[in-house]
């Protein structure tokens, strides 16, 4: 059912606006008596999740009793992220999910459902996995909050992947990350109607109808004055999700004429310290990519692979291979057949030698980074070449060269003509 709608590619939801679309909302669902909110981590800090959040808390008081961040496989917020992202809300509600252990299997999607999903190429069933408090908290009400955005994984993130994915344990999210690698990503990308996406759907329909879960969704676009909000959906099933991901293929996809031969990316320090994040620079600009072209990206916050300790081993250990040369390895080595996460990542971070991707990073050496595949510049080389003081978004001349420039790859996706159908 869908509880509120409002978004259109020239509307622009201010602060009120929005508080006033949840007011009708949470009115509409009438009395709670106890009340979760899982919304993203600080890597979504633009999706206005924090501020519907902290939104929520002013409206119901003290029976939203807990905040779950959906981690996934992030690093748990600090307490200084904690604040810029949820405002006056008390840190003493925030829930830390831990994906190996605070986890309750809902359900098993069979073996052969996956395989067709996947077109063969893989051979598993999948455990729909949750965080126990979402089953043992007692809540009447559970709002999952989010940003629905093209997202390399699934196609256009949100709705259900930020119950599944975001609060989802190791397994599920290992085997639903390589489906999606496996399947390709150029073939996922800005789809709301993908493998990964029938999977969660799935799972929500067999195992997930007896929590009381309204999803929440925005979405928003980066526009030269910054972020700007266009649309807000509620509802407890796929319909907002739907038309979020409409509006989102509206505002947050960029088609190109022709390909890119040199694009510039930034990484804001406080929200892109790994690659595991950075790389969206790469998912988000892969399709608008000339063969040959150069993506350089600056990243003065960057100080490692990976936010887990394993996948960070992983990642340095065998770098951005080529695609085959990765899947070979899941076959024959056994931490990386273990952690089938870790190679969707590596797969999703590939070029497979198509173009060039230079890392100008704020803590990592040079050999670390060229270890894992990527070329290397100096931050401050970079940065006086390409200073985001003074670019634009879009196209810009610096020394001579025509360049494009991306302030923020998190909000948009990116993609010539001809390579999206």
């Amino acid at each position: 059912m869908l509880f509120f709608e409002r978004g259109d590619k020239t509307d622009t939801i201010d602060a009120e606006g929005l508080r006033d679309a949840l007011r009708q909302t949470l009115e509409a669902l009438g009395p709670r008596k106890k009340v979760l909110a899982i919304p993203p981590d600080i890597t979504r800090f633009y999706s206005q999740a924090g501020q519907l959040t902290e939104m929520a808390w002013d409206y119901y008081g003290a029976a939203l009793t807990d905040v779950l961040p959906a981690l996934g496989t992030h690093a748990a917020m600090t307490e200084a992220e904690i604040k810029r992202m949820f405002g006056s809300l008390p840190p003493a509600m925030i829930r830390v999910h831990d994906w190996r252990n605070d986890l309750v299997t809902l359900g098993e999607v069979p073996g052969d459902v996956v395989r067709e999903l996947s077109e063969g190429k893989v051979d598993y069933s999948w455990p729909a996995q949750v965080n126990r408090l979402l089953v043992e908290g007692g809540f009447d009400l559970i709002l999952s909050i989010g940003q629905v955005v093209p997202h390399e994984v699934i196609g256009m993130a949100n709705y259900n992947k930020n119950v599944f994915v975001g609060t989802g344990g190791v397994e599920g999210i290992n085997k639903s990350h390589f489906l999606g690698a496996v399947y390709g990503m150029e073939r996922i990308m800005g789809r709301a109607d993908t493998p990964v996406r029938r999977l969660l759907n799935y799972a929500s329909e067999h195992f997930a109808q007896e929590l009381p879960i309204v999803y929440l969704q925005t979405v928003v676009e980066g526009t030269p004055d910054g972020p700007v909000l266009r649309g807000f959906y509620a509802g407890d099933d796929v319909e907002c999700f739907q038309k979020a991901a409409d509006l989102s293929l509206q505002v947050n996809f960029q088609m190109m004429d022709q390909p890119l031969s040199k694009v510039v990316v930034y990484l804001e320090p406080e929200e892109f310290k790994s690659t595991w994040l950075g790389n969206k620079s790469i998912y988000r600009t892969r399709m608008a990519m000339a063969d040959e072209g150069e993506l350089i990206v600056l990243a003065p916050g960057l100080k490692e692979f990976g936010e887990d300790s394993e996948i960070d081993r992983l990642i340095a250990k065998y770098g951005y291979l080529r695609t085959d040369e990765i899947l070979d390895l899941v076959k024959t080595q056994e931490d990386l057949g273990n952690n089938l996460s870790a190679a969707a990542h590596l797969i999703h971070g590939t070029t497979d030698g198509r173009f060039k991707v230079t890392y100008c990073p704020g803590h990592i050496e040079r050999e670390a980074m060229e270890a894992v595949k990527f070329g290397y510049r100096d931050l401050g080389d970079a940065m006086k070449q390409y200073n985001p003081d003074r670019l634009k978004d879009g196209f810009n001349t610096v020394d001579g060269e025509e360049i494009f420039y991306i302030s923020n790859p998190a909000l948009g996706l990116w993609s010539w003509k001809e390579r999206f159908e």
